[in-house]
């Protein structure tokens, strides 16, 4: 989600562009084209050579316009329209080569307009498109049977900062990494080609189009294919319920792409339910397979869930995930969003009145721990107090706001959530959003304590729900992670102040102007600022050690496995500090202590969440402060005395007198 509004209007094609003429070889005649491909958008290579498909219902003309490398037209070649309610125009050719670049030209206009469903755009949004033969690809992940939530170790990453070059080639040496710290599954913010030469991606406007920014979609598919050699699934980062402000051309095809009834904080809604909707659906449910079934990808992270719009019978959201799972196959794949409501039912199945999807983001989680980390709820942190009985309930049931009236937002927030498992919540201390709505776009953990920030991190890695970390959590990261947006300098300067209205919501900001100026969106500094610096991973061990302990401990413990939110009780210990006890089988429990404040010695122990199991007393097993962490050291326990260290988390299993 982005956390300005996008402003502005829709750029207009800027004539014809200089651009140069990949490759030349023919589109292969092969029988592996699957018998739907008539019917996707865009240019498909096909047994038969190259299938266009368009959807242009008030058109009365459309043909594809070939150009050579200077971007000059040499062929035009009219597609026709299909005789049914929908209006496409298609065209099969085996006249037209693989990597061909290509315009369309609508009702015999001068103007020329990439393909709305164009699955590579070489020399960005402004210049043709390019036929791409998605068979080539020569994949070694055969064996590679998807992923389910559960179990899942979560870790979001920007592809153009991840790495220093910011491509997918760089990205596929980090692998490794990840994979030794735990990581099982990489969420990738959004791909889909937008404008400019940096950004966060969720102003997208070619949706089938993975960014040239990053490299070709073939090294999309290296970097995915050498993640499932790693055990390492990939989710993408999706935005169905706005188009980018600059570059999206699907209004010259038709309006109907807009919705006439709904609109978005970032600009206007996706038409799903009006008229001429169908295709609309389509189109994007098609998009949601196109990812799974041409790059492997393991599925999707739907952004902002509460701007997609949909009073059919159907939500679009439960279309498209159907779609995606079909076009998976055999293969697992899962389906995360984000939804600012709390609408947690979405992960019922549709006969349960839900969408059938994997998992929801619980920004309530990360909104008690940041308030507990820092001390500061301005803002939409006032909705939250940081306190122990605050951080103890996201553990025990999922979404804080389950219904309950939230006087902020001057309405009720949230659902039930009583029956729903925990793996399908997923709990963060960072993601891109919170990270960059700072000032200075500082990480957690140099906001806050090192004491407190281990002991949330243990409080996210041992929690039930899954967990997932932001690029460069795990050892620390120093650089910041700013909201940046490459434009021209009009749409620049009304994003940046679309940005800093929305950052004023915080009132310390507002002494910050001129470092939030500093930090302009627009410029490459800020983008370039937000690059890991990879040295400090090998520099920062202790952080390292901690997240890789922590993961391996929640993997390979029997009991914090289970992912049980029904087998555990908490009690409170402080305003804050408090106690959880995981339940296992035949008394092998586990206790974990939080303290998020000073020392305390607990006495007396009126509490029988602490008393072991007959014939059984606590050890400990794990604490935030042992010095390889870089603590302080921990107190002894002994089953009498009950030292509640500050900043820290002790954690203690059961075992024989």
């Amino acid at each position: 989600m982005r956390s300005t509004a996008a402003v502005g209007t829709k750029s207009a094609f800027r004539g014809r562009m200089k651009v140069q003429h990949q490759s030349k070889g023919c589109a292969k005649k092969s029988m592996s084209a699957t018998r739907d491909s008539l019917n996707r958008p865009g240019a498909t290579v096909a047994e038969d050579g190259v299938r266009f498909r368009a959807w242009a219902p008030e058109r009365r003309a459309v043909e594809v316009v070939l150009v050579d490398s200077g971007g000059t037209p040499q062929r035009a070649i009219p597609l026709t329209r299909a005789g049914n309610a929908d209006n496409y125009f298609t065209l099969a050719t085996d006249e037209v080569p693989t990597g061909a670049l290509y315009l369309y030209r609508l009702d015999g206009e001068e103007q020329l307009f990439p393909d709305p469903a164009s699955n590579f755009q070489p020399h960005g949004v402004f210049g043709p498109s390019q036929v791409i033969d998605h068979r080539q690809f020569e994949w070694t992940d055969q064996a590679w049977r998807g992923v389910r939530i559960a179990g899942q170790v979560l870790y979001e990453m920007h592809i153009g900062v991840f790495t220093p070059e910011g491509t997918w080639r760089a990205a596929i040496e980090k692998l490794p990494h990840l994979r030794d710290v735990g990581v099982t599954v990489v969420q990738i913010m959004p791909v889909a080609a937008f404008p400019g030469k940096f950004g966060w991606g969720y102003d997208g406007v070619f949706w089938y189009a993975p960014t040239e920014l990053y490299g070709t979609p073939d090294n999309f598919r290296e970097f995915v294919d050498r993640a499932h050699t790693l055990g390492i699934g990939v989710i993408l980062d999706v935005v169905y319920n706005h188009f980018g402000p600059a570059g999206n051309f699907t209004a010259q095809f038709s309006p109907h792409y807009a919705a006439s009834k709904h609109h978005t904080e970032w600009g206007g809604a996706i038409n799903f339910d009006s008229e001429h909707a169908g295709p609309v659906r389509d189109f994007v449910a098609e998009n949601a397979a196109y990812w799974v079934r041409e790059f492997h990808i393991d599925g999707l992270r739907l952004d902002a869930v509460q701007a997609v719009v949909d009073d059919s019978p159907q939500h679009i959201i439960a279309q498209l995930t159907q779609a995606a799972r079909a076009a998976a196959g055999e293969r697992s794949i899962i389906v995360v969003s984000e939804d600012e409501k709390n609408r947690s039912w979405q992960v019922l199945s549709e006969d349960l009145g839900g969408w059938s999807t994997d998992g929801i983001l619980n920004d309530d989680f990360h909104h008690s721990c940041r308030v507990a980390a820092t001390g500061n709820n301005e803002a939409y942190y006032r909705d939250f107090t940081g306190s122990a009985q605050e951080l103890a309930n996201t553990i025990r049931f999922g979404h804080l706001y389950q219904g309950q009236w939230n006087i902020r937002q001057g309405r009720h927030r949230g659902y039930p959530a009583r029956n729903i498992a925990a793996p399908h919540f997923i709990h963060f201390l960072q993601n891109h959003d919170q990270v960059a709505n700072s000032a200075r776009g500082l990480r957690t953990h140099l906001l806050t304590s090192p004491g407190r920030h281990r002991a949330l991190t243990a409080l996210l890695l041992l929690g039930p729900a899954t967990p997932m970390l932001f690029m460069g959590q795990e050892f620390g990261a120093s650089n910041p992670f700013l909201y940046f947006a490459d434009h021209e300098d009009e749409l620049a300067e009304l994003v940046h102040k679309g940005r800093t209205e929305f950052m004023h919501q915080f009132p310390r900001i507002k002494s910050l102007d001129q470092v939030t100026d500093v930090f302009h969106p627009s410029h490459e500094r800020t983008f370039r600022l937000c690059k890991l610096n990879w040295a400090e991973c090998d520099s920062r061990t202790p952080m390292v050690r901690l997240h890789r302990d922590l993961i391996r401990l929640r993997k390979q413990d029997a009991v914090f496995s289970q992912q049980d939110r029904d087998a555990i009780e908490s009690s409170l210990i402080g305003q804050e500090a408090f106690a959880l006890r995981w339940y296992g089988d035949d008394g092998d429990d586990r206790l974990g202590l939080f303290n998020f404040g000073r020392d305390y010695d607990w006495h007396p122990i009126a509490d029988p969440l602490i008393a072991p199991p007959l014939c059984k007393k606590w050890r400990l097993i794990w604490s935030s402060e042992d010095p390889r962490y870089d603590g302080l050291g921990t107190p002894a326990f002994d089953n009498k005395n009950w030292p509640v260290p500050g900043h820290a988390a002790v954690i203690f299993a059961t075992v024989d007198i």
